[in-house]
């Protein structure tokens, strides 16, 4: 018997759920319209202080010093500028790039207040994770580090440039964490045993276990968020939702809640959402 393939109805990653949870319109925007989002200091200091640490674990465990960590930030810093020319109009002047420069550094110094990566060795790092549903939703990710025991319990770990929140956000903070461990567990056919968030902005570790029946809760909202995804897809009503991400959002000169215009929707309108990296 030939098994016909589910077809895929679409994919969505944990930063753009995120962005229509957060507001309609600014998924529209990212995902269907496909605007240039700026490049801003704080998110390329995340990305570089990520790329930092994915390459210290390419050092034997004995060597994976504070002193090593800092001797990558220069070299990664002149790779992340081959990729994108753009980031050298981040900065002003050469004094303005060495505090920013400090600034990256002293988070790194602050990872190895939180953990020893001598007595680490990662699985999978800044790895790409996808699972298609029974329905044909794909989910898919970038996971920053797969821990995996000789016991076969599976930690999965995402550091954090900024700093933890306050407990009423702990929720949406997780959000991330609990999509890539309903991957994972998708993919592996085990429950991880623990989610860890590490904030380097302040010196916090948020660390979380989830089971098998919160797992199967968050896969439901997930296909109820796909199918408003889609209602709003099919209606053409990404609808803004004010607030304070406002403050920092590239498209507010677009939005109508501040009086901008929307660009006409495009046709024919995207079809799925492309993976990107999650927001550091």
């Amino acid at each position: 018997m030939i098994e016909i393939p589910t077809p895929v109805v679409g994919s969505l990653s944990p930063s753009r759920a995120a962005d229509f949870k957060t507001c309609p319109l600014m998924y529209r925007f990212r995902v269907i319209d496909r605007l240039a989002q700026q490049p801003n200091s704080a998110a390329t200091r995340g990305t570089l202080v990520h790329s930092v640490l994915e390459r210290l674990f390419d050092l034997p465990a004995v060597a994976r010093t504070p002193d090593a960590a800092r001797a990558l930030l220069l070299p990664q810093w002149d790779e992340l500028r081959t990729a994108l020319p753009e980031l050298d109009a981040l900065f002003d002047d050469p004094a303005q790039l060495a505090a920013w420069l400090a600034s990256a550094r002293d988070l790194i110094d602050t990872y190895f207040t939180l953990e020893d990566p001598s007595r680490v060795q990662p699985a999978e790092r800044e790895q790409l994770v996808e699972v298609m549903l029974e329905d044909g939703l794909v989910l898919r990710g970038i996971i920053d580090r797969l821990d995996v025991a000789a016991t076969g319990e599976i930690r999965v770990v995402d550091y954090k440039t900024g700093a933890s929140p306050h407990e009423a956000f702990e929720g949406r903070a997780l959000f991330q964490m609990k999509f890539y461990a309903l991957v994972v567990w998708r993919l592996r056919g085990v429950v991880p045993r623990q989610l860890r968030l590490m904030y380097l902005g302040d010196r916090d570790t948020l660390t979380y276990t989830p089971d098998e029946e919160e797992l199967v809760r968050f896969e439901r909202n997930l296909r109820a968020l796909w199918a408003a995804i889609e209602l709003a897809r099919v209606t053409r009503d990404f609808r803004p939702n004010p607030g304070r991400p406002c403050d920092w959002c590239d498209y507010r000169a677009l939005c109508p809640a501040w009086g901008g215009t929307p660009p006409p929707y495009p046709e024919p309108e995207s079809e799925s959402d492309s993976p990107t990296l999650p927001s550091r």
